[in-house]
């Protein structure tokens, strides 16, 4: 399987809900099934249904996230050698030349792509028009709404 690249902040954030799923979650349900069992007959028990409906849930998410963080190719931007371009994990402000907005994103992982937060998934064609590029170019994206024209201001790792 293809690794997938995450960022340090994205790997932690897995690996607390993976700890979370299985210390907190995965007990609870299991409390809660015993709970719904000792009411009786299971043909008709509504809790218990619900119960073994949340541990299938939680069940498949902790295979789900162990997967993602054993394919996961952790990468750190700071530790890169990218000389001021845009890479993955980098955090790039940037000027729409239409209308003179300033916008900042982070080149995240597929998981960690949140547009309100300033996140962009690397697969994301803004992502994908930024990576190489330096401070001081002019990157041309077609977007959705039609094609846009950025200048990249300022890249940075953090």
């Amino acid at each position: 399987m293809n690794k997938v690249p995450l960022t340090l902040t994205g790997a932690e954030k897995l690996r607390a809900e993976l700890h979370r799923l299985k210390t907190v979650d995965r007990p609870n349900v299991i409390a809660a099934i015993a709970e719904a069992r000792s009411h009786g007959d299971l043909s008709e028990n509504a809790e218990y249904d619900a119960a073994k409906e949340r541990q299938g849930f939680i069940e498949g998410r902790i295979r789900e996230v162990e997967g993602k963080l054993a394919n996961a190719q952790i990468i750190d931007p700071k530790l890169l050698d990218a000389d001021g371009r845009c890479v993955f994990g980098a955090t790039v402000d940037m000027e729409d030349q239409a209308s003179g907005e300033a916008v900042t994103y982070k080149i995240v992982g597929e998981d960690e792509a949140d547009i309100r937060k300033g996140k962009i998934s690397v697969s994301a064609p803004i992502a994908r028009a930024l990576i190489g590029k330096y401070a001081g170019d002019v990157v041309e994206v077609q977007a959705p709404g039609g094609k846009r024209e950025f200048e990249i201001l300022d890249v940075r790792y953090e």
